[in-house]
């Protein structure tokens, strides 16, 4: 249900279960977290997307009422993808919802396709955001539209997110292939060189 691939210096991890909207299981995120690990210590850079017009719906309906809604290992990816000292793309193929935000806010940078939405209802679903993502989001968009998202429920359209700074650009082509036009330069750097212009900034 996850695809990965090893292009290189260039990894790139691609949900795919589009039948349920690209929603994650416990082993999907494990995985996708073991991946975001091993690339820190391999890749240049590492490319998350999604199979068809959702990128991920967030936690699969079953085990999120099992319990994996507030599960630790949603910190664990974005943890992993945080400290990586790569460069970090969400390529958003479509909508982002719930849960999967954090995956999205931990990378460094965040391109979407034009359709794409953003929302996460937790106040809606009785959940707490996990840990990290309100102070990432804050970060991105300040803290009273961080508010109209978590608290307020919004469901936010790409022009909109980019004009709040939650996505960077909107890509009209393969977000896929734009990933990898942004990824060129640390493609072509020294592991070392990419890991001390991130720590710079």
């Amino acid at each position: 249900m996850i695809r990965f691939d090893k292009d290189g210096d260039l990894w790139i991890a691609t949900i795919a279960r589009p039948e349920k909207a690209n929603s994650l299981t416990g082993k999907m995120l494990n995985d996708l977290a073991d991946f975001a690990s091993e690339a820190a210590g391999r890749a240049r850079a590492l490319v998350l997307t999604g199979e068809g017009k959702v990128f991920s719906a967030g936690a699969d309906l079953d085990e999120a009422r099992a319990g994996l809604a507030t599960d630790g290992v949603w910190e664990r990816l974005s943890g992993a993808i945080h400290g990586a000292p790569i460069l970090t793309i969400a390529a958003l193929n479509g909508t982002l919802a719930g849960g999967a935000m954090g995956m999205a806010l931990a990378c460094d940078l965040r391109i979407a396709a034009p359709g794409a939405k953003f929302f996460y209802p937790v106040m809606k679903l009785g959940f707490l955001p996990q840990p990290s993502d309100p102070k990432r989001l804050a970060v991105l968009v300040g803290p009273s539209r961080a508010k109209m998202i978590l608290m307020a429920g919004q469901k936010i359209e790409a022009p909109e997110a980019l004009a709040w700074g939650l996505i960077d650009r909107i890509v009209d082509d393969d977000v896929v292939e734009a990933a990898r036009d942004l990824a060129a330069d640390a493609l072509g750097a020294t592991p070392d060189h990419v890991a001390g212009i991130k720590g710079l900034i």
